[in-house]
């Protein structure tokens, strides 16, 4: 077998055989098939797609190539949930304890990262204590002991994925639907999970910024689940606006407390509600989305959900004072506001430029060896919708270093789109996908 007759097949539009996909992926990783040659064939893939099934064993093999974790010592059905990208994100911290407290457990390894704000590890980290890095037996004991454990992600987890991922980023191949998906579900199944729940951003801030393509992927990644035995449902939420209105480490910790309070932003209130009610119907512990939701909700109101996250950050050595009192998490030393300069109705806010904004003030890295400031970050103040007047605080920055102050502030009026004429809000959730088909609410 050789790559070039491989990289003609698929250029000819072919399907390829499960051992000709192993092949490329075993070689590459290995180092006997060279990076122009794999450049070569992702590009290959890039104009002529590739089926549901070479979909999956490309995801099988990439997930192969690294540690897999076996969570079969951990009791119930594992239910993984995975977002592939937004400003404001942090249904991970309201998600977790509240589908714990459900019934559903919840072993989730999480990244770090790279650009606009942290990932789920870096907000924990604005937790005094919270320990990151747990060991096999201490992660699984943990989710038998309380149902939920957040941790950082092994160090091996998919490192195929990640060298194809670093090569396509230098050949104009990231945006392959195959690729993607493929990327997404290697970890995923790699991590061992029974099921698994994905928020598929559409929109000016997400990865795809059509609806279309947004459904594409999102049917690609169920594919791949189906394919390989794994319950998986998509659900595709808007990303036209940041979620929530805090942006920032500890300032999504922060609205992500106020939501297991039942005191959060209605949109992030909303998506996790409809996220975890999915969790919870393929854990078993609710037959309908509807029930499962009236659950939720319940764990909300009577305390129970903020309760495991109190339970897990004191399983993982942090600070449960910070819980119980977010004053004190780290925050900045100042408040600048930005106001506005024009009247008018924000028809939009260009999720992408808030995100930079907050990576100017510190809260995200510029670079890989950027140092986040976990304290750092903004308060959008006028959402979709919303009317403004000149001189009203469209967002209030949370500042310890000034010497970006005026590019972020530039970056935030830039961002927001204003109407003469009133704007309806925009959708929540646009559709979801299963492996029946697709349920589109606009």
């Amino acid at each position: 077998m050789r790559a070039v007759d491989i990289i003609h097949k698929k250029r000819e539009g072919h399907v390829l055989t499960n051992e000709e996909i192993t092949f490329m992926v075993q070689g590459y990783s290995n180092g006997e098939v060279p990076d122009y040659q794999v450049a070569a064939w992702a590009m290959a893939i890039f104009f002529k797609g590739m089926t549901a099934q070479e979909t999956a064993q490309l995801t099988l093999e990439m997930a192969k190539s690294g540690d897999q974790i076996d969570l079969s010592p951990i009791q119930g059905i594992k239910v993984d949930k995975h977002s592939t990208g937004g400003v404001g994100d942090k249904t991970t911290l309201v998600l977790a304890p509240m589908v714990a407290a459900a019934g559903v457990p919840v072993a989730k390894m999480s990244g770090r990262g790279l650009g606009h704000t942290g990932g789920t590890i870096d907000k924990l980290e604005a937790i005094a204590g919270y320990q990151v890095e747990l060991s096999r037996d201490d992660f699984f004991r943990q989710v038998n002991d309380i149902g939920v454990s957040l941790i950082g992600q092994s160090g091996n987890i998919t490192p195929a994925d990640k060298k194809l991922y670093s090569l396509r980023d230098v050949t104009a191949t990231v945006e392959s639907i195959p690729l993607i998906a493929s990327s997404v579900m290697s970890k995923k199944i790699a991590a061992g999970a029974d099921a698994i729940v994905l928020d598929v951003k559409t929109g000016s801030g997400a990865f795809m910024k059509t609806l279309d393509d947004s459904i594409a992927l999102a049917q690609a990644m169920v594919d791949i689940g189906t394919e390989v035995g794994r319950d998986t449902v998509a659900i595709i939420s808007d990303m036209d606006q940041p979620l929530g209105h805090l942006i920032g480490n500890a300032l999504e910790v922060e609205e992500a407390i106020q939501t297991l309070r039942g005191e959060g932003p209605d949109d992030l209130h909303e998506l996790s509600l409809i996220l975890g009610s999915h969790m919870l119907v393929l854990g078993g512990q609710a037959n309908s989305v509807e029930e499962a939701r009236a659950k939720l909700e319940q764990h909300i109101q009577d305390g129970s959900a903020l309760d495991r996250l109190k339970q897990l950050v004191e399983a993982q050595k942090g600070d449960v004072e910070m819980i119980a009192d977010p004053n004190k998490l780290p925050h900045a030393a100042k408040r600048i506001e930005v106001q506005a300069e024009q009247a008018g109705y924000v028809a939009g806010i260009e999720a992408e430029s808030i995100g930079i904004a907050a990576m100017l003030l510190g809260a995200g890295r510029e670079t890989k060896d950027s140092v986040i400031d976990l304290a750092v970050g903004l308060d959008l103040r006028k959402k979709v919708g919303d009317q403004v007047q000149v001189g009203d605080v469209l967002a209030i920055l949370h500042v310890n270093d000034e010497k970006r102050v005026d590019e972020a502030k530039a970056r935030i009026l830039q961002a927001y789109q204003l109407s003469a004429e009133p704007v309806p809000p925009k959708p929540l959730v646009y559709a979801i996908v299963t492996k029946d088909g697709v349920q589109r609410f606009v």
